[in-house]
């Protein structure tokens, strides 16, 4: 986002930046997900065309379910709502959902949950021709990471340096 692209959002917001909303939601969100043996996986607060929106990702061992988001989502909105001053001055909507099956890897305690999983990773520059590969994430250090894929019918361990990763996500195997 650009210095100008962030002053407007500022004063567009009364003051707050992006990153206030989202840190006083993590604070009010945090011990309800505690309560319910939740965990937060993300929090996005976006303007897309006329609308903002904030979005809060949740999980829990075993996966969350529609129930569990709703529930999320009534007690944050009944917290937010009931502040004085209001954390988020204009309108928004407020969703609350899972992650995804392709739930992006963003912060390292995701890699460390990814390991012998299936993962799609893109990089800034090629590796061997390459900027996509698919595989099983089967190591994992603080500088790179080791991917089994199957290059033209062959698997090999390929290792790509985690500064060469421009997105990461889990994958789908088909």
């Amino acid at each position: 986002m650009s210095r100008n692209a962030r002053s407007f959002y500022w004063i567009f917001l009364g003051g707050v930046s992006l990153s206030e909303v989202t840190e006083v939601v993590k604070e009010v969100v945090t011990p309800i997900l505690d309560s319910h043996d939740f965990y937060l996986y993300d929090i996005e607060f976006v303007k897309e065309s006329k609308n903002w929106y904030l979005r809060v990702y949740v999980d829990k061992d075993g996966g969350i379910n529609i129930e569990d988001c709703a529930l999320v989502s009534d007690e944050l909105s009944e917290k937010l709502d009931s502040m004085d001053p209001d954390p988020i001055p204009q309108a928004y909507f407020l969703e609350v959902s899972s992650p995804g099956a392709e739930r992006p890897l963003k912060k390292p305690e995701d890699y460390e949950k990814a390991v012998n999983e299936y993962i799609h990773v893109s990089l800034y520059a090629p590796i061997n021709g390459e900027k996509v590969y698919e595989g099983t994430l089967k190591e994992l250090s603080e500088d790179e990471l080791v991917l089994t894929v199957n290059l033209k019918g062959r698997i090999k361990d390929l290792t790509i340096p985690r500064k060469s990763i421009a997105k990461a996500r889990l994958a789908i195997k088909f």
